[in-house]
């Protein structure tokens, strides 16, 4: 079974397709998303709705992700990344939980945008 580095590695390479609604697979029944614009969303249907949701606002806002660095062991993962807009960069990370090769956990964390 792969562990939560690899799964995260998954996601990624899922995202930077720029079709979000494919990672929802990676994602358990029960598991938790928290992003600090739009919220918490709880369990695999909520999450697919958020992700059809940013399917849409990422394009209107052309904004795309790049993750810098991601590491982890065990069920715990976390991954570096920059948000590329047409207002500069923002950089943040992300946390990530997995149990038995399934998404349980992920939450976003990002710093301000800089002040022009």
């Amino acid at each position: 079974m792969k562990g939560a580095k690899e799964i995260i590695e998954t996601f990624w390479k899922i995202q930077d397709g720029g079709d979000y609604t494919k990672v929802v697979e990676l994602f358990a029944e029960d598991a938790v998303l928290v992003d600090p614009f739009f919220g918490t969303f709880e369990g695999k249907k909520a999450i697919g709705g958020f992700m059809k949701k940013m399917n849409k606002e990422m394009t209107s806002r052309e904004t795309s992700f790049i993750a810098k660095e991601i590491d982890g062991g065990g069920e715990v993962a976390w991954a570096q990344w920059t948000a590329k807009t047409p207002n500069g960069d923002v950089e943040g990370c992300g946390l990530y939980r997995v149990k038995n090769g399934m998404m349980t956990y992920y939450k976003d964390y990002m710093n301000a945008p800089k002040e022009n």
